[in-house]
């Protein structure tokens, strides 16, 4: 079985229900959730001018590989609503692959560890909630590290604890 580290979230419509309808999408479709972070609501990154993020970092227990997770996770994206009009707009979720057991992957469709995962407090916050002591396979620094050392100034509030 391989182990992927997911980050769920969106800013559209009904967040909370988005998100649980984003599990269920991934328990029926992808395996089994291992563990789950707390719900954070973070300001919008990059795009700034959009409502705030809910995001939640997930432990997949899967048989799929990095490729057909990937393309699993891009057509729970779509039937939960999602359309890419404006690069990191408002969604109503979007389901990113931040590691992939300690694969080092850089292909056209997918890179993992996740590119910008470490530049991002609303990414880091809720992974270090769930795998403080996973090791970055670049990096070779844990998330608590890359955490305590992220340069993003962004608030990440806990909203609800799990």
């Amino acid at each position: 079985m391989n182990k992927a580290y997911l980050l769920i979230g969106g800013n559209m419509s009904d967040r909370l229900a988005n998100l649980e309808h984003a599990k269920k999408a991934i328990v029926l479709h992808c395996g089994n959730i291992l563990s789950q972070s707390a719900i954070y609501e973070t300001e919008a990154w990059g795009f700034k001018d959009q409502p705030a993020f809910f995001n939640q970092a997930l432990c997949l227990e899967t048989s799929m590989n990095a490729s057909n997770l990937l393309s699993t996770l891009l057509t729970i994206e779509l039937d939960l609503g999602r359309t890419r009009t404006i690069h990191l707009g408002p969604r109503t979720i979007d389901i990113d692959i931040i590691y992939f057991n300690d694969e080092i992957i850089n292909n056209a469709n997918l890179t993992v560890p996740h590119a910008s995962m470490a530049e991002r407090n609303f990414v880091l916050t809720p992974l270090t909630e769930i795998a403080p002591t996973f090791i970055h396979p670049v990096f070779n620094k844990s998330n608590s590290e890359l955490l305590s050392e992220c340069k993003d100034i962004a608030t990440v509030y806990k909203k609800i604890d799990i």
